[in-house]
């Protein structure tokens, strides 16, 4: 009897370690045992996002994490095996997630930060990477894992909508800004998602878009930043872009994904699409092969798809495998996984203070004639335009935040003890709430960048008369004239409308200049913009200019901080201002009239290969930015890197040394004016003739003083590899940085060069793969 009681509790173990095996419970050391428990149809289901209900959403957006109201998307959840679902939330300027919530009074509002122009323009490395911390502790905090941001593209064009989210025309100092966010987003135990994987230069018809360029130009431009962040980072993620490249959709692009990210550059986390569903011209067993391991925000039809595919013997399950893999490995990794999510509650005071600090400091000061500024004994102001009461502190769509509050420019000037005139701020404030009712009963939110989710919108000028400006004359020290534009997500920027002025803001520049010069007395605009604006037509008026930028939820406190004197502006153009939008070459082969996403179908059916819908013709090549405009001596509004202080500094003379593969650039600058400032020290190099065309000089290198006090200098030690001077070639497929006589420039930026030193080198190769070569 106890034989046959024995035999049975042997089998009963036996049965328990059976089912044990058949379900164990994901942890970091049995991801092996995991993926081989795993059912075909748990594998297809663990590669598809958690959302299931994208084209049921009566929005353009949806909701598609319950978990994290407003969040962007979830991963699936397979209990059997203890696995959780892990949840992304849009980004990058801040936590995008719903607000409010039914049910409670509580609030999950989220800092807005500076927009990615904004903290580009700081060109301090340490400050964004403090950004980056506080949001990565937000995105902890409020129950997610990845923040779907950076966004790395090149701004290609001033017209692109999307350039707000981005950092910079070039691609060294996109890729040491990036660098730095995501370092101080992962620090604090979250992901990000770099986005958008490749060459995503704009928004027209972005989800089908042919971008045609050169192998040379996509790696030395498109790519750069994209694997600087990779190499020096390791993100957990990234987002692969809708549009081709070269006629292969990125999602779907073995080369692009597999190729160059995975087997050059070395990443090894996850790729996930951009938030799309079945796409009829690009098979989901393309994307698995390609090296697409999340579909998002996911169709129950895209987890067939790959069951399909697997057992029909078009797609290899090893593939499949691979991809899950990459998955288990991101989830054991997750505040979700682990239970380390945070209580809904960050520190929203400590992290306003550090918004304001980062905007302050990539603030861009263009003009200052005749020392206005800071100002002095400026007690009382005459605020015109509608942004100085309605003050944007981001772009609309994914990329925009839910704040607890936004300071507008009335409420900053108060904060530092000046006011406005009482009448013209009653009129634009009664104008205001006008607006915005006017708006939501105009408003289609089928369209995407008119959503009321997706960010605040620009309200139209409005006409102030002569007899007007002249009443507030006598009632203000000074006028400030506010120049605001919108952009964002699905629409790109129309010349004459939102890259220039337009007549209502022309006459009102124009009437407030001459009527408050007449008395003597001061006119400052303050552009508050994610981009470019023109400026040449009447740049010659106002007194002082400055470009406010999409700041983030303490724009005003941050404007008032330069304006007074509080900081002073050490922030420098990440993109060349022209004087006119057509003396870019890429503006030739740009959208230049509005076309939505949504007309596509009717604008398709005209005729097929329209040029900037269809494709987009990449014909200026490497010649983007002041590449184009310094190597052709164009002249410029203002050049790459520029912006002015209200102090002055000495720049010494430069020295260059090698140890090994790393050069090291060193220069001393001392503050010679009467005021605290920090100044930024650029280094272009310069390469010996090749076979193939170089830019003049290129920007290579780059370090920020600390705040220096009148008379102190600071000695910079800015550094770069042999592999940073390499150009692309195509015949060989090679980097290649020729042997021969560099001559490393350092100046305030690309056209104020302050000296230079020169440096031999011997010729450097570095083969890699023939992706992106035509097999045909």
């Amino acid at each position: 009897m106890k034989r046959l009681f024995m035999t049975a509790l042997a089998a009963g173990f036996l049965s328990i370690s059976m089912m044990a095996q058949k379900n164990p419970k994901l942890n970091a050391g049995n991801i092996d045992e995991v993926l081989a428990a795993m059912t075909l149809e748990e594998k297809a289901q663990l590669l598809v996002g958690g959302a299931n209900n994208f084209f049921s959403q009566t929005a353009v957006m949806g909701n598609f994490a319950q978990t994290v109201p407003g969040a962007a998307g979830t991963t699936a959840t397979i209990e059997r095996l203890g696995i959780p679902e892990t949840i992304v939330t849009d980004g990058p300027a801040g936590v995008h997630i719903d607000g409010t919530r039914p049910g409670t009074s509580k609030t999950f509002y989220a800092t807005g930060f500076p927009i990615g122009t904004c903290l580009a323009s700081t060109w301090n490395t340490e400050l964004v990477k403090d950004v980056g911390r506080a949001i990565g502790n937000e995105t902890k905090a409020y129950k997610c894992d990845v923040i779907l941001g950076p966004g790395m593209n090149i701004h290609r064009n001033p017209l692109c909508g999307r350039n707000f989210e981005y950092y910079s025309e070039d691609p060294i100092l996109t890729g040491r800004i990036g660098t730095a966010y995501v370092q101080g987003v992962q620090s604090e135990g979250v992901g990000v998602s770099l986005k958008h994987f490749a060459v995503n230069s704009q928004e027209t018809q972005r989800v089908v878009v042919d971008e045609r360029l050169s192998v040379r130009a996509l790696r030395e431009i498109y790519l750069r930043g994209f694997e600087m962040v990779v190499r020096e980072a390791n993100p957990w993620t990234v987002m692969s872009s809708y549009n081709r490249i070269n006629g292969v959709f990125a999602q779907g692009n073995y080369d692009l994904l597999t190729k160059t990210l995975r087997e050059e550059w070395g990443f090894r986390g996850i790729v996930m699409t951009d938030w799309i569903g079945r796409r009829t011209a690009l098979p989901v067993k393309q994307c698995v092969w390609a090296g697409n391991d999340l579909f998002m925000p996911g169709q129950p039809e895209q987890s067939k798809d790959i069951v399909d595919a697997v057992n029909n013997g078009t797609l290899n399950i090893k593939d499949v495998d691979r991809n899950v893999r990459y998955m288990l490995e991101y989830i054991v990794k997750t505040p979700s996984f682990n239970k380390t999510t945070g209580n809904e509650s960050p520190d929203l005071k400590i992290h306003a203070q550090i918004t304001r600090q980062s905007a302050t400091e990539g603030m861009v000061l263009l003009k200052n004639q005749n020392a206005t500024l800071p100002m002095k004994n400026i007690k009382t102001v005459a605020l015109f335009g509608t942004g100085s009461y309605h003050f944007l502190s981001g772009g609309v769509g994914s990329g925009c935040v839910h704040t607890p509050y936004i300071v507008d420019m009335v409420e900053g000037l108060k904060n530092a003890g000046i006011s406005s005139t009482p009448l013209l701020t009653d009129i634009y404030r009664k104008y205001i709430d006008y607006a915005k009712l006017k708006f939501e009963a105009d408003r289609n939110p089928m369209r995407w960048f008119e959503n009321s989710n997706m960010g605040d919108q620009k309200y139209p000028e409005i006409a102030i008369s002569q007899r007007s400006i002249i009443s507030e004359v006598s009632k203000a020290d000074a006028a400030i004239i506010t120049i605001s534009r919108q952009a964002g997500e699905g629409v790109d920027r129309i010349i004459d409308e939102e890259f220039g002025l337009t007549t209502d803001e022309k006459n009102l520049v124009s009437d407030v200049c001459a009527i408050y010069h007449q008395v003597g007395k001061p006119v400052i605009v303050i552009i508050n913009s994610g981009s470019v604006l023109e400026t040449a037509s009447w740049r010659h008026l106002p007194d002082a200019i400055l470009v406010a930028w999409q700041p983030g939820e303490e724009g005003g406190n941050s404007v008032a901080d330069i304006l007074t004197g509080k900081v002073n502006p050490s922030g420098r153009l990440p993109m060349t201002w022209p004087l006119s939008v057509y003396d870019h070459p890429s503006t030739a082969n740009f959208p230049q009239d509005k076309v939505e996403i949504y007309d596509y179908e009717t604008l398709k059916s005209s005729g097929y290969d329209i040029p900037n819908r269809d494709y987009t013709m990449h014909s200026e090549d490497i010649w983007v930015g002041y590449r184009h405009f310094d190597t052709n001596n164009k002249p410029v509004a203002y050049p790459f890197g520029f912006g002015l202080s209200y102090t002055t500094f000495e720049y010494g003379k430069p020295a260059v040394k090698r140890s090994g593969n790393q050069i090291t650039v060193s220069i001393t600058i001392r503050n010679t004016g009467k005021m605290a400032g920090k100044e930024v020290a650029q280094v272009y190099v310069s390469a010996p003739k090749a076979a193939y065309e170089k830019p003049a000089k290129e920007l290579k290198a780059f370090g920020k003083t600390r705040l220096l006090a009148p008379g102190q200098s600071e000695t910079l030690k800015m550094t770069l590899n042999v592999r940073d001077l390499a150009s692309f070639s195509e015949k060989d497929n090679q980097w290649v940085a020729d042997a021969g006589s560099y001559t490393f420039m350092v100046g305030s930026n690309v056209e104020n060069i302050n000296g230079s030193a020169t440096l031999n080198l011997e010729k450097y190769t570095e083969k890699v793969s023939d992706a992106f070569v035509s097999k045909k």
